[in-house]
């Protein structure tokens, strides 16, 4: 069964754009995540990036395409010798002045050297930095299924790219953090209405609305355990003072002191005894009264019970 982020990258990598601009962007952010350079003969460049998730390979291997038809790419399947043994896919576009003219386009090299530093200058329009961020959820993002926490994270082993994407979901005024994680960096999420807004600025509607059905359960079953919990609660406060009621009525039987009190103070110890489980409002309606004239008379017999107590 896939995971959660699975069918959130699956979702998002069946997306088209019409701008060539979010394209390259897209691209770049993608190659910075989970791509490496190759070098050639003849001082030419090619690209190998590497996912375990087949929808986000063919959507790199279509936009290489997009960007460079005429450049020759290689998609190769291998099988991982991890415990859960996924398949790795692996993009290729062979080294080739083509392959260096696309990194010259999207930012990754600039006169003939890498561009190790931010992408600026793909990043001046609103719809470029979302699908730049897009990008880099597909290359190197995850989130985790929307019945348990919430936290959705961008890793990365270039500290100057997680700033990069540190920054600007910031100036998106989303509460963004960063951390590291042996030789990674990761930007990570942790409030459920930011993981939502997030997932639905990069348009994974169907991540969206399992999000939505998921707090909406959340939140009916804590106010269930709350209601429950109070009722609990409201139930052991009757038990403890039906206890301690039943306790002085005891004590002032064993003393003799019941007989000559007060017919209605006899009445409620009466009334008390056999009915040992009922709450003060059950009482009050089998004697006729008031819950606050029980009260009074429950008051009585413990202060008359405390006085003999004390040696009075």
């Amino acid at each position: 069964m896939a995971s959660f982020a699975t069918e959130v990258k699956n979702e998002l990598a069946r997306l088209v754009y019409d701008k060539p601009c979010c394209r390259t962007a897209e691209l770049a952010a993608l190659l910075r995540m989970g791509g490496t350079i190759a070098f050639g003969a003849q001082h030419v460049f090619g690209i190998n990036f590497t996912t375990e998730n087949a929808a986000v390979a063919r959507k790199v291997l279509t936009l290489l395409k997009k960007e460079k038809a005429d450049m020759r790419t290689e998609i190769m399947v291998s099988r991982s010798k991890r415990l859960r043994k996924r398949n790795s896919y692996m993009v290729r576009v062979v080294p080739s002045q083509q392959a260096a003219d696309l990194l010259s386009q999207i930012g990754l090299m600039q006169a003939g050297s890498l561009n190790m530093g931010t992408d600026a200058v793909i990043l001046r329009r609103s719809c470029c930095r979302t699908a730049y961020i897009r990008g880099a959820f597909l290359g190197g993002g995850s989130v985790n299924r929307p019945e348990s926490s919430y936290h959705l994270e961008l890793v990365t082993g270039s500290y100057s790219m997680a700033d990069l994407l540190l920054n600007l979901l910031r100036r998106m005024e989303f509460p963004a953090g960063m951390t590291d994680r042996k030789d990674d960096y990761v930007v990570y999420m942790k409030e459920g209405d930011a993981v939502i807004d997030f997932l639905g600025m990069l348009q994974a509607d169907k991540a969206v609305e399992r999000f939505e059905v998921a707090r909406n359960v959340k939140e009916v079953r804590n106010q269930v355990n709350r209601l429950v919990n109070c009722e609990t609660a409201n139930l052991q406060k009757t038990v403890d003072a039906a206890g301690r009621q039943l306790e002085d009525i005891h004590f002032l039987a064993q003393q003799g002191k019941l007989d000559g009190m007060a017919e209605q103070l006899q009445e409620t110890a009466r009334m008390r005894m056999e009915h040992p489980d009922a709450t003060l409002a059950e009482l009050a309606e089998l004697l006729c009264v008031s819950k606050s004239g029980l009260n009074h008379r429950m008051r009585k017999l413990r202060d008359i019970a405390v006085h003999l107590k004390n040696g009075g």
